[in-house]
This record gives structure tokens, sequence and C-alpha cells, in this order.
């Protein structure tokens, strides 16, 4: 059977206020995660790996970081037209506002929808880390004649409460749909845990198109709250789409079986750095069956001088003088003189590290420099006055701009 043809809408936009001031610069999807990576690396990869290549990437907040970053790292094709990633900011096609939700965004873009002519239209968000071949969920989708099909992630019923609950059959057909209920409805097959959406949707574009006008009349612009609702009010084929199902070639045995993070606070990211670790991590960066592409670099070779370094991930062009790193990321181009000890740490691009500096379960932003002696993390008698610590006791230190040149973020 020939395969629908498909559009990818990509809710890039999103402000990460949780995560500031790692987004004081730049959007959510935006933020550099792991050794070579971006947060939308991980959507963008999902969805080429699973075959999915028109894929239109809708930004909003401090955007710049985010166009720059696809526009160098993400080209697909010259030659054939419909493989493209392209960002689109907002139109204001119907007036001076920006996007106001996911709905809206997808409504004030809705000309790209005709254009195109797709069959399904996919909306997933672009601000979480995981793997998922999408095709399996466009073979369920297609298999029930669905007009929408959401991806829903099992957590335990104690948890439930939350998030959007999905109330559905043993087929997975629909029933309710409920935004963090006190009594959270469970599985048909589990009564310890309840399906939660995990936000990303399969459209017929006859159905979506329909949802989106209807949602724009009432002046409502979410999906979760208002268009699945509404359409599931409707009448529609609604179904859910069981995340934990979901088999990506190449994940080993010791990982995480349908691994999912939001890492939109500050110690959900931190924890996420720290599943990668290990000889055994929660969540394997190396699979050549399902990569996440990386940013392109040009970069030498890391260069160690001497040192210690236990259970950490370092990327090109660092240079590590005589210096301890124990459970950490070190990011490209980082500078770490003699003395220096990290631990529990992550520290982004083209930071400097001075003599005798401590880092302890902090987070380094680009381009700092952090002078001799500077304690961080470590208990001391003066904290670092550039570091913000977070509720959950990780420090903090924002990106440090560059005065004098202009530098790929």
């Amino acid at each position: 059977m020939a395969y629908p043809k498909i559009l990818a809408m990509i809710m890039a936009g999103g402000r990460g206020e949780r995560l500031f001031p790692l987004t004081f610069e730049r959007s959510k999807p935006s933020v550099p995660f792991g050794g070579r990576y971006r947060i939308v690396d991980f959507v963008l990869s999902n969805l080429v790996n699973s075959h999915i290549l028109s894929i239109y990437l809708l930004v909003q907040y401090k955007s710049q970081s985010l166009i720059e970053y696809v526009r160098e790292n993400w080209v697909l094709s010259s030659v054939i037209t419909d493989h493209f990633v392209t960002v689109v900011p907002p139109q204001m096609r119907y007036g001076p506002d920006w996007f106001q939700g996911t709905a809206n965004a997808v409504f004030q873009n809705m000309n790209l929808i005709r254009q195109h002519k797709p069959e399904l239209v996919i909306v997933f968000g672009a601000d979480h880390i995981y793997r998922m071949d999408i095709r399996q969920m466009i073979d369920f989708h297609l298999e029930r004649n669905a007009d929408v099909t959401v991806a829903a992630m099992p957590v335990p019923i104690s948890q439930a409460s939350s998030f959007g609950i999905i109330d559905t059959k043993r087929d997975g057909k629909i029933k309710n749909f409920i935004e963090k209920p006190e009594n959270p409805p469970h599985m048909p097959d589990d009564p310890k845990r309840a399906y939660c959406s995990m936000g990303n949707y399969i459209f017929s574009t006859d159905v979506l198109i329909k949802g989106l006008i209807q949602a724009e009349r009432n002046k409502e612009n979410d999906f979760g709250k208002h268009v699945i609702p509404n359409l599931l009010k409707g009448g529609n084929q609604l179904y859910a789409y069981d995340f934990a199902t979901n088999i990506i070639p190449g994940v080993r045995s010791y990982e995480e079986k349908g691994y999912w993070r939001d890492v939109g606070t500050i110690e959900a990211f931190w924890d996420a750095h720290q599943d990668m670790l290990g000889e055994k991590p929660v969540f394997d960066m190396s699979n050549e069956l399902w990569p996440i592409r990386p940013s392109l670099n040009e970069m030498t070779a890391t260069k160690i001088m001497g040192g210690e370094i236990i259970n950490s991930i370092i990327a090109e062009g660092a240079v590590i003088n005589r210096a301890k790193i124990v459970n950490s990321v070190i990011r490209k181009g980082v500078i770490i003189e003699d003395g220096v000890e990290i631990r529990d740490s992550i520290i982004m691009d083209s930071v400097v590290l001075k003599k005798g500096s401590k880092i302890k379960k902090s987070i380094i932003d680009s381009y700092n420099v952090i002078e001799k002696n500077v304690r961080i993390g470590f208990k001391s008698m003066e904290p670092y006055w550039r570091a913000t610590m977070d509720p959950s006791g990780i420090s903090v230190v924002a990106t440090e701009k560059p005065e004098s040149k202009t530098v790929k973020r």
C-alpha cells in the first residue's frame, strides 16, 4: 500500500521559562543538549529516520539562534522539492498577533497545508528527549481509519493528575480527554497506570482544518485543551497510540524502554544528561540504527594533556590540561586549565575554566570564562556572584556573550 502524503508541523516556539537562565537568549528547542546536540535535533532526527521529509518548524520567541542552527545543520535537499526543513516565524496573515497557542500557530500557517496538499498532518513538539519511529504511529492511524491519533505515554496513576489524561477503550479509541484530573482514569488493562498525552498528534488533513477553524471562531488556541476535546465531541474517530509499544532498532537491553523526557526544568535537564552516562546508560546516544543527528562540526580532535577523566562525555575541540572530570558532559571547544575539578556538571560550548576552579553539580552555559580558583556548587564562604541556584540545588551560570566577534550558537 502506498503511503499517504505527509506534512510535519513542529511546534518550536516555546519560551522555556522554567529552563531560565539557559533560555535567557534562546528558545527551549535551541538549548544545547549532550555533547553535540540541540533539543530540537531529537524530533527532527525522529522525523527524518521515519522518512518524513516535509517539515515546517514553527518558531516564535528568541528564534534567531534556532533559525541559524537549522539553516546550517538541517539542509535536506536542494533537488527534491518536498524534502525540506523550513523555519516559519509568525507571518501575521490574520492580523498583528503572534502565535497565541499551538493550535493558533498551525491556523496562522494553514496556507502551507493547502499549498502542500498532504493527506496527513503530523503536529509534534520540539522540546523532548526521545527516540520514536513515527511510521509505527502512522500505521496505527491508518489501520484504524482514525481521524486523529494522539501519542500516549503510560504514567503511574499516582502521578497522572499532573498531565492531560486520555481515557480509552481496549482498542485505543478515545472516550474522554481530561486535563489534570483529580481522579484520573486508568489504562484499560492496567489499574496502576494512566495514559498521558505527549502533545504529539497525527491528523487527517480535512479534520485538522475543520478543528482549527472551529477553535479560531471560539477564540480557542490550544490543541490539548480545545481542538482535541472539540473533535471528540463532534463524533470524530480519535485513538491513542501507546508510545511504550514503539520499537526502535538498535536499542540495547539495558536502556529504559520507551525513554521520553520533558526537559522543561533545570533539574530534568540535568537528570537527562546523567541518563546518558555510564557503561549501561538509561539512554544510549550510540545507536547507529536510529541516530540522533548532531550539529556539523569542523573543530579538531580533543587534546588531553593529563589528569583524570571518569564516566564523562567529551566533545570535539576541547583542550584539557591536568584536570579531574567526573560524571560530566563537556561540549565542544571547552578549555580546561591545570588543577580544575569538575563533578556532576554540564560545561557548554567554548567555556574557559581557569586554573584551580572547581565546579560541582552545575551548568555553565556557553562562552563563559570562569576565573582562577572560583568555586561553583562547592561549599564556599563567597558563592560565585554570577551563578543562579535552582531550587533543585543545581547552580547555573548564564551564557556570556562574546563582545568582539560574531559566533555561531
